[in-house]
């Protein structure tokens, strides 16, 4: 085993001591990145991918550039979303992400592969490392917002992300369940230890409403998002409903076209918060 050179910028080991922003990579001499906002959860099935892909369809809107780092390697679900089906190219210079039908820049494994239903069956490290090559290797043009849709929990990728990529804050999305407090506290523990800025947390699923008499049913119980968010000095950024037409939006690849304004308020934050 080697022995600490005292030198960060060379030294393999990893001290206790070493500032993480010291393993901060750069992003390709030819991309232009203002901001960067991961979107995170302790367990999968929340929806994180379709309030990723929300969030940068709003921005869009609003008339900025948006873009997508799809970091959910193994299950990759943000072309389907925007029912993109051509690969990514490349050059000798760099990769360049797909553009969506609104002119949202994404990049996703799926991209890469002749077949989108070919799975992915990679070990963590390498898995890791193509994270980071999508940061690293991708010409990302004119971006004013970058959204990074994370695996669920804490091991090798957002790891790496949270390490490699320079975050301006993340935003942790759960659901109204029982062990949302430990699930939550995974989260905002590991950003804390990272020195990564947390933006405030997304209920989804919190609810669904009647079609006939507009009442709300909370299907999952009801929520402890507020106290869970107390406990931990963050904010709860919205509660979101389960909306069908969103989830079908979602399916037919046509998440560009769906008209609800859930968002609308996230981005005001993000806006905000990353000025």
């Amino acid at each position: 085993m080697s022995e600490c050179t005292h030198n960060c910028e060379t030294c393999t080991q990893n001290c206790d001591s070493r500032d993480p922003k010291s393993f901060l990579e750069r992003s390709h001499e030819m991309s232009s990145i203002k901001k960067v906002i991961g979107v995170v959860s302790g367990k999968g099935g929340v929806g994180k991918s379709m309030i990723t892909s929300l969030l940068a369809v709003t921005l869009k809107r609003r008339g900025l550039n948006t873009a997508i780092l799809d970091a959910d390697v193994t299950g990759p679900s943000i072309p389907k979303a925007f029912g993109i089906k051509e690969r990514a190219s490349a050059s000798s210079i760099g990769m360049f992400p797909v553009k969506s039908k609104t002119g949202i820049d994404i990049m996703s494994v799926n991209l890469l592969l002749e077949d989108e239903t070919t799975p992915v069956v990679w070990r963590g490290p390498i898995i890791a490392g193509t994270v980071k090559q999508f940061w690293t290797d991708v010409i990302w043009d004119d971006v004013d917002y970058m959204f990074v849709d994370m695996p669920p929990g804490t091991g090798d990728v957002p790891l790496t992300v949270f390490q490699s990529i320079p975050l301006d804050g993340i935003i942790i999305v759960t659901s109204p369940q029982e062990l949302v407090s430990m699930i939550v506290a995974k989260a905002v523990n590991m950003a804390k230890a990272m020195n990564i800025p947390i933006l405030g947390v997304v209920e989804n699923y919190s609810f669904a409403k009647c079609p006939d008499c507009g009442k709300e049913i909370k299907l999952f119980g009801e929520s402890h998002i507020e106290e869970t968010a107390a406990e931990h000095g963050i904010e709860v950024l919205a509660k979101l409903p389960i909306d069908p037409d969103l989830a079908k939006a979602s399916d037919q690849g046509v998440i560009e076209l769906y008209q609800g304004d859930y968002a609308e308020h996230l981005c005001d934050v993000i806006e905000e918060k990353t000025k």
